[in-house]
C-alpha cells in the first residue's frame, strides 16, 4: 500500500483555480450583458404587451427582483451569517451614535449640486 505524500496538492487556504476561472466567466458575462439584463429586467417587471395593448407577459416587479437577486449572488458573493454568544449574566453590549438627518441632508445637498 502506498502513502501519499506530504504537502501534495494545493495549499490549505489558497483559491481554486477552476473555481476562480468560472467567477471570473461569471462577472466578465454579468458586466458584458448589463444593458441587456437591464432591459429584459424591465420586461419583466413592467410586462409586455401585443399589438393591441393586451398583456402577453403580465407585470411581475417581485419576479424582476427575484430574478435579479438570483444573478447578482453569483457575482457578489453572500456573506455569511455570524452569531456572537457571551455570558448570559454580562451580555454584549454595542453603542453608537448614529445622526441620521445630518447624512440625509449631505446627501441631499450633494444629489443637488450633481443635478445642477
Amino acid at each position: 500500500m502506498t502513502t501519499a505524500k506530504k504537502g501534495a496538492g494545493r495549499p490549505a487556504g489558497s483559491p481554486n483555480k477552476s473555481t476562480g476561472e468560472a467567477r471570473q466567466a461569471i462577472a466578465l458575462f454579468v458586466d458584458s450583458n448589463a444593458p441587456r439584463l437591464t432591459e429584459w429586467l424591465e420586461r419583466v417587471a413592467d410586462g409586455v404587451k401585443d399589438e393591441e395593448g393586451k398583456y402577453v407577459v403580465p407585470p411581475n416587479p417581485a419576479k424582476a427582483f427575484d430574478m435579479f437577486q438570483s444573478v447578482v449572488e453569483y457575482h457578489v458573493p453572500k456573506l455569511a451569517r455570524t452569531e456572537i454568544a457571551g455570558d448570559p449574566n454580562a451580555p454584549v453590549r454595542v453603542e453608537g451614535q448614529f445622526d441620521i438627518f445630518d447624512e440625509l441632508l449631505k446627501h441631499y445637498s450633494m444629489s443637488r449640486q450633481e443635478g445642477q
